[in-house]
Parts: structure tokens; C-alpha cells; sequence
């Protein structure tokens, strides 16, 4: 429970579940669907996973054109939520958005980026792969301002 739960069951006890589910998700303790974490590169956006987030210098803002791209949304899958995107520490909840997926998901965006991470990222905040070429263009990880990490 955190710490605004706790609070309002202390001060409220009669009310708690009511008052607890009003509290905004990314207040109410829901896992982020991204984060800002410090790498060896800096503080750049994350996934709820601690992976780093990239985006596609072919994407329009919006629009993931890797997903039209064979093979491309399998080495880099899309950050996705079923619900609305949650912002965890340091994220700007205004550059967070999302777009059509598929089904019921959403694709999350970052300043109108589509996100995807990169399935041969092996561990936690890996930079390595910043600035690869792949599928005509070039990936770059995002900083809290949704300005590019080359």
C-alpha cells in the first residue's frame, strides 16, 4: 500500500476504498509504463522493466512506421499499455500519450514518439545499442524532455 493509501485509510476509515480508488494510478502505486532511469549515458526513458526505450528516426510523430516494416516490430516491439500510460519518476506526465495498437492496446509515445525497445538489449538501462542503424534509420534513446540520446 503506499504511502498516500495509507493516509487516506488512516484518515478515512470508513471511506478508504472509495477515497483510494479516486487517487490518480500513477499516484495510487500503479507500476509506471515508463520511467526515467540514470545509465551510463545519463537519465534517459525506461520501461516498467528498466529497459531502455527507444525511438525510430523513420516514426512520424504519432505514427510507427516500423510496424509496416517486415521484421522490424519483432527486433523492436513497441511499448505498449491496455490501459492509459502511467508516468513514473521523472517522467513529464505531458509528453505522455499513446496511439492506436492493436485489439485494445495502445502503442505509448513520448512527445508524439512512438516507444519500442530492442529484444537483444540483454539488461537493465543498456545503452549499447543507441544510435543503431536498422531497418533504414537510426534508433535513439529518449531523455525527460523527449529530446534525442545519440
Amino acid at each position: 500500500m503506499t504511502a498516500v493509501a495509507v493516509a487516506l485509510s488512516i484518515a478515512l476509515p470508513f471511506a478508504a476504498a472509495s477515497a483510494t480508488a479516486r487517487i490518480p494510478a500513477d499516484v495510487a502505486g500503479a507500476v509506471p509504463t515508463v520511467k526515467i532511469a540514470t545509465t551510463l549515458v545519463g537519465p534517459l526513458l525506461v520501461n516498467k522493466s528498466g529497459r531502455t526505450v527507444y525511438m525510430f528516426v523513420r516514426d512520424r510523430p504519432r505514427d510507427d512506421v516500423c510496424r509496416t516494416i517486415r521484421g522490424c516490430e519483432k527486433d523492436w516491439p513497441p511499448v505498449t499499455t491496455a490501459g492509459k500510460p502511467v508516468t513514473g519518476p521523472g517522467v513529464k506526465k505531458s509528453l505522455l500519450g499513446s496511439i492506436p495498437y492493436k485489439g485494445k492496446l495502445r502503442e505509448v509515445t513520448y512527445k508524439g514518439h512512438p516507444l519500442h525497445t530492442y529484444r537483444f538489449d540483454t539488461s537493465k538501462g543498456s545503452v549499447i545499442n543507441i544510435g543503431i542503424v536498422q531497418y533504414g534509420g537510426a534508433w535513439y534513446a529518449l531523455n525527460a524532455k523527449g529530446g534525442l540520446v545519440k
